[in-house]
């Protein structure tokens, strides 16, 4: 079985939940404390063993590029201000992985955009992140869990948790077959289905490992309505085809593509951040005073 070394990002999008603020800047550069969104993805990538990340752009994302490339004139403004710690924090962003980028000319659903990362991947099976998420767990990441169910399986696994009903209506919920564990049958995908018609709670969050066979079925699906395609589309054809399941990973997860998650998630980032958190935390406890 090929190791899983590579992982495709998609971050084409508009982001327009985020509006006015992503007109210039892309949803996926905003920081969580200091470090971009983006940046906690790479690195769960890449703490979880992956050596080469392609990212899928958009028009105007060129500091997505800037971000993970060498900063030259800033490590010698930093170098000669002394502040050698500095240089290092700059310098190892760029040193995390191997980078490649491709751009979506067009912006065609989230399987359009995954199409575009067949070179890249050649015949191997790989990872995908999507942004939405960002995952907590520093013991063991959310994509090194996904790539152990696929070294157990051989198959395609479909990163999913547990939600309460209520919040499941936003999701797409799998159709689960036979359950084992946090292991269950993929047997198909129910977009934002009405709490009466639950399949179940599990719900995809936005991480898979892949077969390579998933061109094929991208090239192979139809697109909705609205001219998109979608990649879970594209998945439930390989599940028919070869099997596939979803995995129930563990983690504290943060919805930033929610303004509400987004700035969950820049509290309790803080709160671990030994800089910040005991001035952060008496400020959250002067504020609930007034609440």
């Amino acid at each position: 079985m090929q190791k899983v070394t590579k992982v495709v990002i998609p971050a084409a999008g508009f982001g327009t939940r985020f509006l006015p603020a992503t007109k210039s800047l892309p949803k996926e550069m905003f920081p969580i404390v200091d470090t971009p969104t983006l940046q906690y993805v790479v690195e769960e990538a890449v703490d979880s063993g992956i050596t080469d990340i392609l990212i899928i752009l958009g028009k105007n994302k060129k500091c997505i590029e800037d971000h993970f490339d060498y900063a030259v004139e800033l490590e010698e403004l930093l170098k000669k201000a002394g502040k050698g710690a500095s240089v290092k924090v700059v310098r190892d962003i760029a040193d995390m992985a191997n980078f490649y980028y491709v751009r979506q000319k067009e912006m065609k659903g989230s399987g359009h955009a995954i199409l575009q990362a067949e070179a890249f991947v050649g015949n191997e099976p790989f990872g995908v992140i999507f942004g939405d998420d960002v995952v907590y767990n520093p013991s063991a990441p959310a994509l090194s869990q996904l790539i152990k169910a696929y070294e157990t399986t051989g198959k395609t696994i479909v990163g999913c948790q547990n939600v309460p009903r209520e919040e499941a209506v936003k999701y797409g919920i799998v159709q689960p077959g036979l359950v084992k564990g946090r292991y269950a049958e993929l047997k198909g995908f129910v977009e934002k289905p009405p709490i009466d018609k639950l399949p179940s709670t599990l719900a995809s969050m936005g991480r898979y490992v892949l077969t390579p066979d998933i061109f094929d079925a991208i090239r192979d699906t139809k697109p909705s309505p609205s001219g998109e395609i979608y990649l879970t589309d594209a998945i439930l054809k390989v599940a028919n085809a070869n099997g596939a399941y979803s995995y129930d990973f563990e983690g504290k997860r943060y919805d930033v593509g929610d303004k509400v998650g987004y700035i969950q998630a820049s509290i309790e980032y803080g709160l671990r951040d030994d800089s910040i958190n005991e001035k952060l935390k008496n400020y959250i406890k002067e504020l609930s005073k007034t609440l």
